[in-house]
C-alpha cells in the first residue's frame, strides 16, 4: 500500500472558521481530559509498595489503566448528558484520544517525553470514504465543500481516506491522506553508497567530500523576532495591538520552519540523486540540542532532516540504515588506527601511522560509509565486477 500526504491551503467562509475553531476547542478539551486520567493513573502508581514519598503521593481508589478503547466508550456517554461535547464532531474527537494513545505508545517504545497539556489545539482529523475533491473544492465531513487553493493535482488512482485540518498562523490548511493499493517494495542494497557525517562547522559531511554549510534560517531574522517580543511587553495582554504583534512574530517563525523544511527536501533529494545506498549516525538528536551547541543544533534542525532523508530514501529507491555513532572522529578510514579524541578546534584528520590526511568531518564520513558497507555485508575494498554494489566505492 502506497500512502502520500499532499497539502493544500484552504480558504473557509466565516461559518466554516467558527465550525473549525470550535471543534479545535472541543478536541483540546477531550486531549486534556483524557491525559489527566492517563497522568492519575501513572501519579497513584509511581511509589513503591512498601514506601510513599515524602512530599506527596496521589491516594485515588483503584481504577483500571484508561486504554483507548475505555475513554471511546466513556466518551460515547459523555456525549449524551454533555452539550459541549455533544456540539463537537465524533470522528475529530475519537481521532484525538487515539492520537494520545499513539504518543503514550511513543513515549514507551521510542523513549519520547511525557505527552503535555495542549493550551491551544493546533489540528484535527476527520475521516470518511466520501472525501473527494471537486474543482476547486474539498468535499469533506463537518465543513462540507471548501474552497482550496490546488496547487497540485492528485495521482490518478488514489483515493483519499483522510483530511487533517490544520490551523497556522499564516492560515487554515489541509493534509490530504491518500493511498493507492500497489505493493511498494523496499529499497534494496545496490549502486553507490555514501556515508553522511554531522558536524559543528558544517552541517553535514559526505564519504564523497561533498560538505553542507550550516543553515541560518532563524539567524537571519532572530533580532526582528527579539524586538517585536521586547515591544510585545509593553501590551496589554489580549488586546487587539497585543494580538497582532503575537501574529507577526508567528508569521516570522513559520516562515523560517517552512523555508527550514523546503531546504532539508531540497537536499535529501540531492543526496538521494547521487547513491544508491546511505548510511548515517544514530544520533539521539533530543540529547543533542541540549549540549554546548543547542541554538545552532535546533536550527539546522537534523532531527527532521535525517527523517525526512529517510522518507525521500524510502520513495526514491535508495537504501538507508544507520550506524554505531561511537569514535567515528577518532578512527582513520584509511588504516583504522585509532587516533584518539580531537579537539573541537581541530579541524583535519592526520594519521600518525598512514599519514593519510583529510577534513575531519569528511574522514568521519568515510567511517560511517566504511560501517555502513560491513553492516549490510558488503567488502569495503574493491567490489566484484558483478555484485550489485559495483557502483560503491572502492
Amino acid at each position: 500500500m502506497l500512502n502520500l500526504t499532499y497539502n493544500y491551503k484552504i480558504k473557509p467562509t466565516k461559518k466554516q472558521i467558527e465550525k473549525i475553531e470550535h471543534n479545535l476547542n472541543v478536541c483540546r478539551s477531550v486531549w486534556n481530559y483524557a491525559l489527566a486520567q492517563r497522568k492519575l493513573w501513572y501519579n497513584s502508581r509511581s511509589c513503591e509498595i512498601n514506601k510513599c514519598s515524602i512530599v506527596s503521593e496521589s491516594i485515588v481508589p483503584p481504577f483500571e489503566y484508561p486504554t483507548y478503547h475505555k475513554q471511546s466508550s466513556e466518551l460515547t456517554k459523555a456525549k449524551k448528558t454533555n452539550p459541549f461535547l455533544k456540539s463537537g464532531n465524533a470522528q475529530a474527537m475519537q481521532q484525538t484520544l487515539r492520537k494520545l494513545d499513539r504518543a503514550f505508545n511513543d513515549m514507551k517504545s521510542k523513549g519520547f517525553g511525557f505527552p503535555r497539556f495542549k493550551k491551544r489545539m493546533k489540528s484535527f482529523n476527520l475521516i470518511s470514504n466520501k472525501i473527494e475533491t471537486n474543482g476547486k473544492f474539498i468535499k469533506m465531513p463537518l465543513l462540507q465543500d471548501v474552497r482550496f487553493i490546488k496547487s497540485r493535482e492528485i495521482p490518478e488512482g488514489f483515493k483519499i481516506k483522510q483530511v487533517q485540518i490544520i490551523k497556522k498562523a499564516s492560515g487554515y490548511y489541509a493534509n490530504l491522506m491518500i493511498e493507492l493499493d500497489v505493493d511498494v517494495p523496499t529499497p534494496q542494497i545496490h549502486g553507490h553508497a555514501i556515508g553522511i557525517d554531522v558536524g559543528i562547522q558544517s552541517m553535514l559531511a559526505t564519504s564523497d567530500g561533498l560538505t553542507i554549510k550550516i543553515s541560518t534560517f532563524l539567524d537571519k531574522v532572530l533580532r526582528k523576532i527579539q524586538l517585536l517580543q521586547r515591544v510585545l511587553k509593553r501590551k496589554q495582554k489580549g488586546s487587539n495591538n497585543w494580538n497582532k504583534l503575537q501574529k507577526r512574530i508567528a508569521l516570522l517563525h513559520e516562515k523560517v520552519a517552512n523555508q527550514r523544511k523546503d531546504f532539508h527536501f531540497k537536499l535529501a533529494h540531492q543526496l538521494c540523486r547521487s547513491a544508491g545506498m546511505i548510511f548515517v549516525e544514530d544520533i539521539n538528536f533530543t540529547t543533542w540540542s541540549r549540549g554546548m551547541f543547542s541554538k545552532q543544533s535546533l536550527d539546522m534542525g537534523l532531527g527532521q532532516f535525517f527523517t525526512i532523508l529517510e522518507y525521500v530514501c524510502s520513495k526514491t529507491d535508495t537504501y538507508f540504515a544507520k550506524v554505531n555513532k561511537n569514535h567515528t572522529s577518532q578512527l582513520c578510514p584509511n588504516c583504522g588506527t585509532h587516533t584518539g579524541k580531537k579537539e573541537l578546534n581541530q579541524r583535519n584528520h592526520s594519521c600518525p601511522e598512514c599519514e593519510y590526511e583529510q577534513d575531519r568531518d569528511v574522514a568521519a564520513a568515510e567511517v560511517v560509509y566504511q560501517r555502513g558497507l560491513t553492516a549490510v555485508g558488503s567488502p569495503v575494498g574493491k567490489m566484484p565486477c558483478n555484485d550489485d554494489l559495483s557502483g560503491a566505492r572502492a
